[in-house]
C-alpha cells in the first residue's frame, strides 16, 4: 500500500466517522462504504491508488486485525450472564457450525467440478464462521430481546476461532494436493501449530491478565498503563506464536479466553481493559474492508460464474440457515425467531483474511481462483444484504418479539467492531 493509497484511506475512514450516524439511518455501513471506495479507488485494473493482493504489508493487516478482534471478542465473553441462556448459543456452536461447514464443503465440490475435497473444504470453513459488525444494528437493537442478541453476539465471537484449525488444516491439504507442500506437512504441522498456539495463548493471557492485576494492586501502572498491557499481551499472543511456527490466531482466540478468565474484576473489567485492542481492531478493520473492495472484489469478478453466484446465494441461505434450524429443536424458540438468528448470520472479516491465506499459501491456479471468487462473492453480497436488512427486519422481528424487561440486564451489547 503506497503513501497516497493509505492517505486515501484514512480520508474515507474520516469522512465515514463524521457521517457514520446518518448513514447508518440510510442502513449504510461502514464495510460497505469502505469497500465501494476501495473498489473505485484502489483496484488494480483501473483505480487511480492501486493496491496489489499479494503486498506482505497487506497480509499482515489484514491478520493483526483478526488477532486483535478474536482476542477481543473471547476475552469479552462472560459466562456468569450466558449461564442462563448458554443452550442456545452452545448448539450453534458446537452442532450449527460443524454442519454449516459440511454443507459449504459439499455444496462447494457438487458445483465446482474442478475442486478436490481439500479445496472444497477450505472453503465450507471460510465461510463458516459469522461477523456480527455486518449486522451491527440488529444486536445493538434494545427492542429485540437481549437473548436473541447476546446469542448472535456470542455465536459470531468464537466461531471464527473455532473455525480457524479447520481452515489451517483444509489449506496444507491443499497445499499439498497442488504441490506447493507435502503430505507429511499436511498432516502434522497443523496439529503442531495448534498446539504451539493454545500454549502460547494460555502463557501470554493468563500470565498477562495476573500480571496486570499484581501490578495494579501496587500501584505500579501508569493511567491508560492496563489498557497498553492488555493490547500488548494481544499482540504478543499473535507474533510469539507466529515466531515458534504456531497458528497466531488460535493463540490470540485462546489467549483471549485465558485473558478474560484470569483477569481479577477487583482490578478491573475486561471491557475496560480491553477496549483499545477492541478500537484498534475497529479502525483496522475498516482497513481490510477498503482492500476488500480493491484487492478482492476484481478477482471475485475475473472467476465470476453462474456456480459462484449460485453458490454465494446458497451460502447466505440454505447453507447457514438449515444448519440453523436443525440446531435448535426444542429450545423454545418459534419459527420466526429461528429464521432470523439464521438469516443474521452474515460473512466478514474472518472469511477475507481467510482469502488473503489461501492466496498467500496456494499461489495461483484457476481452481484456487474459484475458491477465491466463490468466498469473495458470498462475501460481497453479505456485506450489502445484511447491511441493507439489519434494519428493517430488526424492526418487524422487534414488533413481534420486544423485550419486555426493561433496565437492569437491558444494557447496550458493546459488539466487535463497535463502529460499524
Amino acid at each position: 500500500m503506497t503513501p497516497a493509497a493509505f492517505a486515501a484511506l484514512m480520508l474515507v475512514v474520516f469522512g465515514w466517522a463524521v457521517f457514520s450516524d446518518r448513514l447508518a439511518r440510510w442502513n449504510i455501513t461502514g464495510p460497505i462504504v469502505l469497500t465501494i471506495a476501495g473498489f473505485l479507488l484502489s483496484n488494480q485494473d483501473w483505480g487511480a491508488l492501486p493496491i496489489n493482493v499479494e503486498t506482505p504489508s497487506v497480509h499482515l493487516l489484514a491478520e493483526v486485525t483478526l488477532a486483535l478482534l478474536l482476542f477481543s471478542d473471547a476475552a469479552r465473553v462472560d459466562v456468569t450472564a450466558l449461564r442462563r441462556d448458554i443452550r442456545v448459543p452452545a448448539r450453534l456452536l458446537l452442532i450449527g457450525l460443524p454442519l454449516t461447514l459440511i454443507l459449504g464443503a459439499l455444496a462447494a465440490a457438487l458445483l465446482f467440478g474442478d475442486f478436490t475435497w481439500a479445496l472444497a473444504g477450505f472453503v465450507g470453513a471460510a465461510l463458516a464462521p459469522t461477523d456480527a459488525a455486518l449486522s451491527i444494528q440488529v444486536i445493538n437493537d434494545k427492542r429485540i430481546p437481549m437473548r436473541i442478541r447476546r446469542t448472535l453476539n456470542v455465536e459470531s465471537g468464537l466461531n471464527d476461532g473455532i473455525v480457524t484449525p479447520a481452515v489451517v488444516f483444509a489449506l496444507s491439504l491443499t497445499a499439498a494436493e497442488l504441490g506447493v507442500g507435502s503430505g507429511h506437512d499436511s498432516v502434522v504441522r497443523p496439529l503442531l501449530e495448534v498446539a504451539v498456539a493454545i500454549l502460547v495463548g494460555l502463557v501470554a493471557g493468563f500470565g498477562g491478565a495476573k500480571a496486570i492485576a499484581f501490578g495494579a494492586r501496587r500501584r505500579w501502572i501508569l493511567p491508560g498503563g492496563r489498557r497498553l498491557a492488555t493490547l500488548a499481551a494481544a499482540l504478543a499472543s499473535f507474533s510469539l506464536a507466529l515466531a515458534l511456527s504456531g497458528n497466531g490466531f488460535i493463540a490470540a482466540f485462546v489467549a483471549g479466553i485465558a485473558f478474560g478468565a484470569g483477569l481479577s474484576r477487583d482490578v478491573a473489567t475486561v471491557e475496560e481493559v480491553g477496549e483499545l485492542p477492541e478500537l484498534l481492531g475497529e479502525v483496522l478493520s475498516l482497513g481490510v474492508w477498503f482492500i476488500f473492495g480493491a484487492a478482492l472484489v476484481p478477482v471475485a469478478l475475473d472467476y465470476l460464474s453462474v456456480s459462484t453466484v449460485v453458490y454465494a446465494l446458497l451460502s447466505l441461505t440454505v447453507i447457514r440457515m438449515l444448519p440453523v434450524a436443525l440446531s435448535l429443536p426444542k429450545t423454545g424458540l418459534d419459527t420466526s425467531t429461528i429464521l432470523f438468528v439464521g438469516w443474521f448470520g452474515p460473512r466478514g472479516l474472518a472469511s477475507v483474511v481467510f482469502v488473503l491465506l489461501a492466496i498467500e499459501e496456494l499461489g495461483e491456479s484457476p481452481a484456487v481462483g474459484t475458491a477465491v471468487s466463490a468466498v469473495t462473492m458470498t462475501v460481497l453480497l453479505s456485506v450489502v444484504a445484511h447491511g441493507i436488512t439489519a434494519g428493517p427486519l430488526g424492526g418487524r422481528y422487534a414488533a413481534g418479539h420486544g423485550d419486555s424487561t426493561p433496565g437492569g440486564e437491558e444494557t447496550r451489547l458493546r459488539s466487535r467492531r463497535r463502529i460499524h
